[in-house]
């Protein structure tokens, strides 16, 4: 396996990493410096969300008619640019729209890079090429919130956006010299009507949702675009069935590890994505910390995420993904819930632990989902499952953001006050829940699904079980 593909590929999702966890831990700052509230700037997070969402589905199709190199290399400018317009914003208008920039630059860049890992790779080697793109990329959320409260504290917010230039640059130059020229395919015509029915279905139900509970917007906006983002998604499913290449083919949930890792991973990223809202805003709201104390406790979680690195590919092996998968899920639901006895008479070193061990059970989670994706999937429809694993990921993430936004705002409402602890500690039990759902999908998976891919061997006996 050539371990320096990998590497390069993951500056994009080391960009994408420490930018999340950077604004997260800097939001109550940027919302006092743009005259709103820590939940109005919510929409900037969800905004890069819906831009995602809304451009993901043409990555796939990019690729294979202008060759996945290119297209990585140009997502990468992109991100950059939009990086550069995040700095210079004076307005949660600007803001806002700089971050929409930046997510159609992150749009290409980290499902082209996966498309380009999973095309470069065996299925047997499958496991460690992903446990490798990913451990370069937790370099983020590991230096991401200690750096962005460091520099939020003591200078300003807008320097924590610029960080992403130098390493733009470094994986544009890395790229254009190191990366395979994977021969460019002759897909379909571009489905335009399939793409703009996905458009206002992701784009629509994300900003619809974020916005009812947004104080600075009438929450009719919000009720009509989750309406029209919700009708055109059921339009685009007509579409999809009659259409013969659909730019997100619904044919690949006929495969039982694909429709597994995208139902479970889909609800579990739920938590994924609340959590670095939530927790921030307690430490700095509830607690009283400041952006680097609680960047210096929230980057704990990506040390136990790193740590699970080396040892994926052994414990896969071991007992498998369906094991490996309920067991993270469980834990991660677990974890989260204890967040909600989180108080500021708890001491540092125990929230630590706790999002330390958080991370481990995440990372346990996302190399065994991403792997278990592509298991039993053609070469010929990667570039598919990759823009559809990405839609589902980036949606889920964003649903977090909004759903852990709407239960706050709920809170303060019913109790007539600004945000108190309790109001996130209700938060957290209740994403708990629904991280824990996530583990239904993995309980109905054969023991053996993905065998090729984690190269886990299951006796005669289970062997048995399994069939019957």
């Amino acid at each position: 396996m050539n371990r320096l593909v990998p590497l390069i590929l993951a500056v994009a999702l080391f960009m994408e990493q420490m930018d999340s966890t950077v604004i997260a831990t800097s939001l109550p700052a940027i919302a006092h410096d743009l005259g709103v509230g820590p939940i109005t700037l919510k929409l900037a997070l969800t905004a890069y969300m819906v831009s995602l969402a809304i451009f993901i589905p043409l990555s796939g199709w990019m690729a294979d008619r202008f060759g996945a190199k290119r297209i990585f290399r140009l997502a990468i400018l992109v991100f950059v640019f939009g990086s550069i317009l995040c700095a210079v914003s004076n307005s949660l208008v600007s803001f806002v729209v700089s971050r929409f920039v930046q997510g159609m630059g992150g749009a290409m860049m980290t499902p082209v890079a996966r498309l380009v890992l999973v095309r470069s790779t065996s299925r047997s080697d499958l496991v460690s090429a992903m446990a490798m793109l990913t451990i370069p990329a937790l370099v983020g959320p590991l230096a991401g919130p200690p750096l962005g409260g460091f520099i939020t504290t003591y200078f300003a917010w807008h320097w924590i956006f610029l960080i992403n230039v130098p390493v733009g640059i470094v994986g544009y130059v890395l790229s254009g010299i190191y990366l395979p020229e994977i021969q460019s395919a002759r897909p379909a015509g571009l489905d335009i009507k399939g793409f703009l029915l996905g458009a206002v279905a992701a784009g629509g139900t994300m900003f619809g949702l974020s916005v009812i509970s947004l104080p600075a917007l009438p929450p009719e906006i919000g009720l009509a675009a989750t309406t029209a983002g919700l009708l055109s998604g059921w339009l685009y499913v007509r579409h999809a069935r009659s259409h013969p290449a659909p730019l997100l083919d619904l044919n690949l949930f006929r495969d039982g590890s694909f429709r597994a890792a995208a139902i479970g991973g889909t609800l579990f990223r739920l938590s994924v994505g609340a959590i670095p809202f939530l927790m921030p805003l307690m430490l700095q709201v509830g607690f009283g910390f400041s952006p680097f104390q609680s960047g210096l406790i929230t980057f704990t979680g990506a040390v136990g995420a790193i740590t699970t690195k080396f040892i994926a590919k052994r414990v896969l092996t071991l007992v498998g993904f369906r094991t490996t998968l309920i067991v993270a899920t469980i834990a991660g639901a677990v974890l989260t819930a204890v967040n909600s006895l989180f108080t500021p008479d708890t001491s540092v070193a125990l929230m630590s632990f706790v999002l330390l061990l958080a991370g481990f059970a995440r990372s346990f989670f996302f190399t065994s989902v991403n792997a278990l994706s592509f298991a039993d999937i053609t070469d010929k429809d990667a570039s598919k499952a990759t823009s559809m694993s990405a839609v589902l990921q980036q949606m889920s993430l964003a649903l977090g953001v909004a759903i852990a936004g709407t239960i706050l705002e709920v809170q303060s409402m019913l109790t007539g006050t600004q945000l108190q602890l309790r109001d996130f500690h209700v938060a957290f039990m209740i994403i708990a829940v629904l991280t824990l759902i996530a583990v239904v999908p993995f309980l109905t998976m054969a023991r053996n699904a993905g065998a090729s891919v984690s190269g886990h061997r299951i006796g005669t006996k289970e062997q048995s079980a399994a069939i019957k």
